[in-house]
């Protein structure tokens, strides 16, 4: 991933971490209403506390396990993560141009596609001039690679 993705999970991680307090004085107040059984908003409370602590466990995991990639290091002679990459879609003749990213990255909507979709996968260690086949929900569509930067 881009240090840019890395900075963007810490900070969820901070506000979830923020959170805590929060979420446990939800649960003490719940708490001093009584019967803990019949008690919605205190059922409440521990339900978002275990989504809270599934949401910390899993950006903590994603944080550990980060792998930031230094774009200055990348080539592009062969399409890679972080790589810009100009495609014409050969049946439509419409180009399209986006970033493959990691998961955690991908926005289509900002032109950032995750490595691990098929158009991304199908692209990955290709070069310029190619024309590769992406197995898509809809079929097979073919795209020629036109450009290939950082």
């Amino acid at each position: 991933m881009s240090q840019e993705g890395l900075n963007k999970i810490k900070q969820e991680l901070a506000d979830a971490l923020a959170q805590r307090p929060v979420i446990s004085a939800a649960i003490a107040e719940a708490r001093e209403k009584g019967d803990l059984s019949e008690n919605a908003e205190y059922e409440s409370a521990r339900e978002a506390q275990g989504l809270l602590e599934l949401r910390i466990a899993n950006l903590q995991n994603m944080v550990a396990n980060a792998k930031v990639l230094d774009g200055s290091q990348l080539g592009t002679d062969k399409v890679q993560i972080l790589n810009k990459v100009k495609v014409e879609n050969v049946a439509l003749h419409n180009v399209m141009e986006f970033t493959i990213v990691g998961e955690s990255e991908a926005d289509f909507s900002k032109g950032r596609l995750a490595a691990t979709t098929p158009i991304a996968k199908a692209l990955l260690g290709h070069g310029k001039g190619e024309v590769v086949e992406a197995k898509v929900p809809s079929g097979v569509m073919k795209f020629k690679i036109l450009e290939i930067s950082i």
